[in-house]
């Protein structure tokens, strides 16, 4: 007999809250605990569930389109066309240290063009999640620095508005003129939205708002799935649709969902990293555990030299340009979202297992990096300097802090 589903949601929401507050009590992100529980409850693991199934896989849909909802409410529609106005040229390096990367490898491993455009995402993408929260953690939100890796973020998630409808057509399938008119229903829903949001933000927002919270919820919440939903049905990913609804409502109305949403949100958030782990068969990951590693070291040094040049073009001093750098390497939530439409389409069975790894190392070692690669770049500065080397430090030590 099945463990009834009460009892299964239960023991699985009363361990992620139990790792989230193991990881909160040392200062890390908790989703790579959520990943473990997830693959010690899934096929394989120690203490496999059945009953919730369907339920978890729902609760992830939720997660996702949650996850997105809120990132959206952090920008109006004038602060991206700013942030691609002025940080295109980082956007454009950022793809192609970052993304080539785990396209390249795809190839090295045998596994085809459809999975070499998902693992060129799953590598491209940075967390939000846990960028945020580890500068808020550093107290470094107010840097010079900072709006240079908010520029980049921005942009990778509006690229994401153009990069997973393409890869929702190649997942399905579908010919070059399907796969062309789902990017341009894509694309004319994000301009639609885009145009919207700047010419009626303010109307909008006061259609969605209420003075009472419970009415406030609802009708954003709602509002949210139809959206993400209908997007879905046009093939376009509910994610992006979840995104534009968060870059419609601005000012004190997104400010107020936020606060009534960040529940919710983590919630199904941490539910849609127990679905991914889920799906995993961790006998699966040791044979892929090398080229994890390798991949690993490469992107988080890619990300380095990714806020390294973006920061040096904005005029920032070579401290702040290290701490950019250190505080880009951690990936998560688009990763992981990536990695799964890649899994539910079956497209390659070792690519989950692959980024399940991959996710792990750098949201652990992602921390680690913008705490450290500033004072680990100090003190080379300081050794003595070599032929050749001069140039390349230079102006660093001694340089003012921003």
């Amino acid at each position: 007999m099945h463990t009834p589903l009460l009892a299964e949601l239960g023991g699985i929401i009363l361990a992620v809250g139990l790792l989230g507050r193991m990881a909160g009590r040392y200062g890390q992100s908790p989703i790579p605990l959520y990943l473990l529980a997830g693959l010690a409850f899934g096929h394989g693991g120690l203490l496999p569930l059945s009953a919730s199934a369907e339920f978890v896989a729902t609760g992830a849909e939720i997660g996702v389109v949650l996850l997105l909802l809120t990132l959206g409410l952090e920008y109006t529609a004038a602060e991206l066309m700013t942030s691609l106005k002025t940080h295109y040229p980082a956007g454009a390096a950022d793809f192609a240290l970052n993304a080539l990367p785990g396209a390249a490898a795809a190839f090295l491993l045998g596994w085809g063009p459809v999975a070499a455009v998902a693992l060129a995402g799953v590598t491209w993408v940075s967390s939000s999640g846990v960028i945020a929260k580890v500068l808020g953690d550093l107290g470094r939100i107010g840097n010079r620095e900072t709006h240079v890796i908010l520029g980049v973020l921005v942009l990778e998630d509006l690229a994401m508005a153009v990069y997973l409808p393409i890869l929702t057509a190649l997942l399905a399938g579908a010919g070059l003129a399907a796969g062309g008119l789902t990017l341009a229903a894509a694309l004319a829903a994000a301009g639609a939205v885009l145009f919207t949001a700047l010419r009626h933000g303010r109307m909008i927002s006061r259609l969605v708002s209420h003075d009472d919270p419970e009415k406030f919820l609802l009708v954003v919440l709602g509002l949210t799935l139809l959206v993400a939903g209908l997007a879905q049905k046009l093939q376009v990913s509910a994610a992006v649709g979840a995104f534009l609804v968060g870059i419609a409502v601005s000012g004190e109305v997104a400010e107020g969902a936020q606060v009534l949403l960040s529940p919710l949100r983590d919630l199904f958030a941490a539910v849609f990293f127990v679905f991914f782990g889920l799906n995993t068969d961790p006998a699966e990951i040791p044979p892929v555990l090398l080229p994890a590693v390798i991949l690993a070291a490469v992107t988080a040094a890619t990300k380095i030299a990714t806020g390294y040049w973006a920061t040096r073009r904005a005029g920032i001093a070579g401290r702040g340009r290290w701490r950019a750098g250190g505080a880009l390497v951690a990936r998560g939530e688009f990763s992981i979202v990536i990695a799964g439409l890649a899994v539910a389409a079956r497209i390659e069975p070792r690519l989950g297992a692959l980024a399940t790894a991959y996710v792990l190392l750098l949201v652990i070692i992602g921390p680690l990096a913008a705490r450290h690669t500033e004072p680990f770049a100090e003190r080379l500065a300081r050794r003595p300097a070599r032929p050749g080397r001069e140039d390349a430090m230079a102006g660093f030590a001694g340089a003012p802090r921003p």
